[in-house]
């Protein structure tokens, strides 16, 4: 059991640079303490864990936070948010940098290289929280026709996504909040300009292809990749000029049977090369992909197209379909996800007056980028998956194992859920 407690110490000592807003006096509880705890909470998916930490430190002395998470202290939920509530998420960076490292992995790179070996990173926003009541600095703002406002905070997600692959691998986000000095409210494309600046170079040797939907299928953001490549969903509604462009031409085409259970369904691909992303002189020229999906009788039930910087053939173009397509996965299997199997996004776990509900969704991120790169590399973590085949009984061993008994180890937690022993 290797990579679980180099990530914990890695994350440890991060926490400990978290700023100490006890003005001198330093406390019996060390900073790095704060974030582990609430860290620790997401990674067991239960924000119960550490009540029951605290129960079982009472009759034994000791808990799992100490012998699994490293925590020496575990202070109260109060404590916590009041001491996270400076901490900046950008400082979580080193932790999700090493995910990154990660993607090289030999088991990673397989389940996630495509198009000839690269990766593919979905761009998306989304909301986890909103309240009439609660605000802070941070906060977005939405008036009503009633006149109450909303208060409410979004993200940009990154997120390293396959076709026909359900693991999906979280970078790190880009928040969506108020610029100082900026007069309109922040948005998804000013927030995914900011990310690309901190975090695309680095990426860069993974030859990642981004995904976006419409709203990124514009002239900035593509320029702004800089020779990376995309694949953007292109409306027509909103891309009246590249459709005008391309209206009445004749493009290339291909056609796919595929078997679908006792049915067979036909794909049909169109495309064209070189037009323009835009009107004027200076538009940039992209590539033009429609797709449709027929059933045995002819209906269309399914039509989309997109726009990449990628050349396309006939020999390509089902792949390249297949990622843009996959640009969903951030949907069902990073949104849904965290708000609805475990992780609740959008609950309110602490909301505080600065960072705090940021710094918490960054670490209920980092937890479920651990998740997925813990299923395909950690050897003692797989063969407990493996043991209890469902994920929800899985996270509900993991509590009600450490509710009772106290791991010396992680690899001796996980041997007890593989082989269903407690050890004496």
């Amino acid at each position: 059991m290797e990579l679980l407690p180099s990530l914990l110490s890695e994350l440890k000592a991060v926490c400990a640079t978290f700023p100490d807003p006890r003005q001198g006096r330093t406390g019996n509880i060390a900073m790095a303490d704060f974030g582990l705890s609430a860290f620790a909470m997401f990674f067991m998916q239960s924000v119960s864990f550490l009540a029951f930490q605290r129960r079982l430190e009472q009759g034994y002395g000791r808990s799992n936070c100490q012998t699994l998470f490293g925590i020496e202290k575990i202070p109260s939920d109060n404590y916590i948010r009041t001491m996270l509530d400076c901490a900046d998420p950008a400082l979580l960076q080193p932790c999700f940098a090493h995910v990154e490292q990660l993607l090289t992995e030999p088991p990673v790179r397989q389940a996630f290289a495509r198009l000839g070996g690269r990766i593919i990173v979905a761009l998306d926003g989304t909301e986890y929280f909103r309240s009439e009541k609660l605000g802070c600095g941070n906060c977005l703002t939405c008036k009503h026709s009633n006149g109450k406002i909303d208060h409410y905070h979004t993200l940009l997600a990154a997120t390293v996504v396959a076709p026909g692959h359900s693991k999906v691998i979280p970078l790190f986000p880009e928040f969506i909040v108020t610029q100082d000095g900026a007069e309109k409210q922040d948005c998804e494309r000013n927030a995914v300009k900011r990310w690309y600046e901190k975090h695309g170079e680095r990426l860069r040797p993974s030859r990642p292809v981004y995904l976006g939907d419409d709203i990124f299928a514009c002239q900035p953001i593509a320029k702004m990749l800089n020779g990376d490549d995309f694949i953007f969903t292109a409306k027509e509604s909103s891309h009246k000029a590249l459709y005008d462009f391309m209206a009445g031409a004749e493009p290339e085409r291909h056609e796919v049977k595929v078997r679908k259970r006792k049915s067979t369904e036909t794909r049909r691909y169109r495309w064209f090369q070189d037009v323009p992303l835009r009107d004027g002189k200076d538009a940039m020229l992209v590539n033009w992909i429609g797709m449709e999906i027929a059933d045995a009788k002819g209906k269309v039930k399914f039509s989309t197209a997109w726009v990449t910087s990628l050349p396309v053939s006939k020999y390509n173009v089902v792949d390249i379909a297949d990622a843009g397509r996959s640009r969903w996965k951030i949907e069902n299997e990073s949104f849904n996800v965290m708000k609805n199997h475990g992780y609740e996004l959008e609950h309110n776990f602490g909301h505080g007056e600065k960072l705090l509900a940021m710094i918490l969704a960054a670490l209920n991120l980092l937890a479920f980028a651990w998740h997925s790169v813990l299923d395909l590399i950690e050897p003692p973590w797989q063969a407990a998956r493996q043991a209890v085949a469902k994920r929800t009984t899985f996270f509900a061993d993991l509590l009600t194992l450490t509710t009772y008994v106290v791991f010396p180890s992680w690899q001796v937690f996980f041997e007890a859920i593989a082989t269903s022993t407690i050890p004496p």
